[in-house]
């Protein structure tokens, strides 16, 4: 398929690699500060088990003009938050109604907003479970599991995109999956305050129990607005809190059968908060506050967090400093 990935940033790269090593024509739109390393010197993936792919410049497109969404079959939409709504006035000019366009991006409200622009276009959700780092100038690694889930339609797409080191798989509910992958990504800010890897993070009981009260709000909140959340782990949603705050070595145990992390792992709001870089606060706490707000329950913890994000300190928190 002639393919664009719109944002070419950790995720696209990753994804669009493996797309590319798969036989796809390969399109990725981004920044010159991306795409410049990888012109030089083709694109690189590795992951946790790994796996090592090379694709050579001159087997992408790499272009910072969206002239290059015309004539696309598929566009796979990976931009943050705040440019969706950019992005969707640039498919709705360039890209046949014929052509599908999935969201993997965070939060809810990213597919919304590509189906308001776009009223004619096959628009579906998706969601991407796993973290991706930068690991040089052109190299992404991937560093926790998972499997890529797109909503269901026509044409088989997720059977057309997955590959061995790859898997995308089609879902009937994905609206309850990205709200199990919302809750999860609720920790990518309180993993950006910590300043630790996500391991070293899990590792800390007194981090893991601010993650699970975290959590069981957000779950409240979701229940009461009478939102199903789909587990992104074997576990099913409600159980994760009571797992969190197990000790640690009994935590360790049960943890290792549902997730691989490798050491290297931050979540991408870590790497935007070291950058000084606009964060996704506000579709993932922000999204939860304003679910509470509609079903009238209170999210003491999901505010706190969203106002030190911020403010953005600059100095890493203990899990004390954020909720005494």
């Amino acid at each position: 398929m002639k393919i664009v990935i719109a944002g070419a940033g950790s995720i696209g790269c990753y994804c669009g690699a493996l797309l590319a090593d798969a036989g796809h024509d390969l399109t990725l739109l981004g920044r010159a500060r991306i795409l410049d390393p990888i012109r030089a010197q083709g694109l690189t993936v590795t992951d946790f088990s790994g796996l090592r792919c090379h694709v050579a410049a001159k087997k992408l497109t790499l272009t910072e003009d969206a002239e290059c969404l015309h004539g696309s079959e598929l566009v796979i939409v990976t931009v943050k938050a705040a440019a969706t709504a950019d992005i969707a006035s640039q498919i709705a000019r360039l890209v046949p109604v014929s052509a599908p366009v999935l969201s993997w991006q965070n939060g809810m409200e990213n597919a919304r907003t590509l189906r308001s622009a776009l009223p004619d276009h096959d628009v579906r959700a998706g969601m991407v479970p796993f973290n991706v780092v930068p690991s040089e100038p052109a190299g992404f690694h991937r560093a926790t599991s998972g499997d890529i889930v797109i909503q269901c339609g026509p044409g088989g797409l997720g059977q057309m995109l997955s590959s061995p080191d790859l898997p995308v798989i089609e879902s009937d509910d994905i609206e309850a999956v990205q709200w199990g992958k919302l809750v999860i990504n609720l920790n990518n800010a309180l993993n950006a305050l910590s300043g630790l890897t996500l391991k070293d993070q899990l590792l800390d009981r007194k981090w893991r129990c601010l993650m699970a009260d975290q959590m069981a709000e957000a779950l409240v909140v979701l229940r009461a607005a009478g939102h199903p959340v789909a587990s992104t782990t074997p576990l099913p949603a409600w159980m994760t809190p009571h797992i969190l705050r197990l000790p640690t070595p009994l935590f360790t145990r049960i943890a290792a059968r549902m997730l691989t992390i490798d050491p290297s792992a931050r979540t991408s709001m870590a790497y935007d908060l070291m950058a000084g870089r606009p964060t996704e606060i506000d579709s993932l706490q922000g999204e939860i506050i304003r679910q509470g707000k509609q079903c009238g329950r209170s999210t003491p913890i999901c505010a706190k967090v969203r106002t030190l994000v911020e403010q953005k300190p600059d100095k890493s928190l203990s899990p004390d400093q954020i909720i005494p």
